[in-house]
């Protein structure tokens, strides 16, 4: 008895940026191309080939047409989502994991060519897995780095908040009129009357906000 086995239903993407249109095998005919015979080859059902032109691959939220195979992928119209090159996907390892993710939650497959990612066998999966788990490793680290940085700033006595970007002006009409007895709910009053943005652009003063800035200036608050 011979026994037979549906064919996956792949959706191919295929991307070129406005700069890239022209590049040897980055190309839409180059990209179609490849995913077609290789569809053909492995037994696959080509269902469409979505195509983002002109699109940048630092973003996939502005990707129209990915996020539609995406849509269609989450709702079974399709079992997996085949792109000829890493880089007409994504260029972001954090990204491209999410995608992994994604995949997974949703139970759809995913298959990069030229890297051999192929989530659909146990050594294309290895290679996803390798790289998912190098995507967290770079979060954590960057994540550690940053902490430890702070950490050394503030022991260093280096402020780690925002700025200032209160204008000078600004500054000086405060000492100004607090030296001339003004309290320091009437000068935020005054201040927001005429809606004059705070240091880090907020638009409500307050007294201790007013007490900052003159602190910060070695005035009396």
């Amino acid at each position: 008895m011979t026994s037979t086995t549906t064919p996956l239903r792949v959706l191919g993407y295929a991307r070129v940026s406005t700069t890239e249109q022209h590049d040897a095998g980055a190309g839409l005919p180059a990209q179609l191309a490849r995913l077609t015979a290789e569809a053909a080859g492995r037994g696959w059902t080509l269902e469409t080939v979505t195509e983002d032109g002109g699109r940048s691959g630092s973003s996939l939220d502005k990707r129209t047409a990915l996020a539609d195979a995406l849509a269609r992928l989450d709702r079974g119209a399709a079992d997996a989502l085949v792109v000829a090159k890493l880089d007409r996907l994504t260029r972001s390892v954090s990204d491209f994991s999410r995608l992994l993710d994604r995949a997974r939650r949703r139970g759809w497959q995913l298959v990069v060519l030229d890297l051999g990612i192929d989530t659909t066998t146990p050594a294309g999966e290895l290679v996803a897995n390798v790289i998912a788990s190098a995507a967290q490793y770079e979060r954590r680290m960057i994540g550690q780095r940053t902490r430890e940085g702070m950490a050394q700033r503030k022991a260093e006595g280096v402020h780690c908040g925002r700025p200032a970007v209160l204008g000078s002006e600004v500054v000086a009409r405060v000492v100004r009129e607090r030296e001339a007895g003004s309290s320091l709910r009437a000068i935020a009053a005054g201040l927001n009357a005429e809606d004059v943005p705070t240091a880090h652009g907020g638009s409500a003063w307050h007294a201790s906000t007013v007490r900052a800035v003159l602190r910060a200036q070695g005035a009396a608050a």
